[in-house]
C-alpha cells in the first residue's frame, strides 16, 4: 500500500478496519483494535485502541500481547484489519476446538495453511508471550507451535485473504 496504513484503506465508502469489525464484533463480547499509529482515525470506528507493549514494533505477536493485557475476557481472538472477508463462524469454530481444555490457542488452517493470525488464545499467556517477545523472539508460527496450538480447517481460503495492494483492493471492490 505504499506505505499507508492498510486498515484505513477505504473499500465501499468504509476502512478496512470497520469490515473486519462488523464481521468479528458480533463473535465477540469485546473488541478492541490494536494500532500503534493514526490512534485517533481508529478508535473513531467506535472501539477502544490499544497499542503495543512491547517496544521496537515487534510484528503481530506485538499486538496479541497488547490485546491478552487489555482484554477483559478470558479468550481473545484476533483477525487482522486488512482482511475483510473473515468468516463469521470463526470464532465459534475456534472457541469449539479449545473446550475439551488441552489447548491454549486454536488458530484458522485451509488446505494451502495455516493463517496464525487468526487466533483464539487464552489470556493466560499473555506473560508467556511477553517473555517470549522479551527474549527477542518474533515469529508467530514458533510461539505457537512451543504452545501447542491446535489448528481447525477452514474450506473457504478466501475468507482470509489479506489485502496487500491497492491493485488487490480495486479487484475487491469490483466484486460482485
Amino acid at each position: 500500500m505504499g506505505g499507508a496504513d492498510k486498515g484505513l484503506q477505504l473499500l465501499a465508502g468504509k476502512p478496512l478496519a470497520a469490515h473486519v469489525a462488523e464481521r468479528l464484533g458480533p463473535q465477540v463480547g469485546e473488541l478492541l483494535i490494536n494500532a500503534n499509529r493514526n490512534g485517533a482515525a481508529y478508535a473513531a470506528l467506535g472501539y477502544p485502541v490499544v497499542s503495543d507493549r512491547i517496544a521496537g514494533f515487534a510484528g503481530p505477536l506485538a499486538g496479541l500481547h497488547a490485546a491478552l493485557s487489555a482484554a477483559r475476557h478470558p479468550l481473545v481472538a484476533t483477525a487482522p484489519c486488512d482482511s475483510p472477508l473473515l468468516p463469521t463462524d470463526l470464532v465459534a469454530r475456534l472457541a469449539a476446538a479449545l473446550a475439551d481444555g488441552k489447548h491454549d490457542i486454536a488458530i484458522a488452517r485451509t488446505a494451502e495453511r495455516i493463517h496464525p493470525v487468526f487466533c483464539l488464545c487464552r489470556r493466560s499467556l499473555a506473560a508467556p508471550l511477553a517473555a517470549f517477545l522479551t527474549a527477542g523472539q518474533r515469529r508467530f508460527s514458533q510461539w505457537l507451535e512451543e504452545q501447542g496450538a491446535v489448528e481447525v480447517m477452514f474450506a473457504d481460503a478466501a475468507a482470509f485473504a489479506n489485502i496487500n495492494s491497492r491493485d488487490e483492493l480495486a479487484a475487491l471492490a469490483a466484486r460482485p
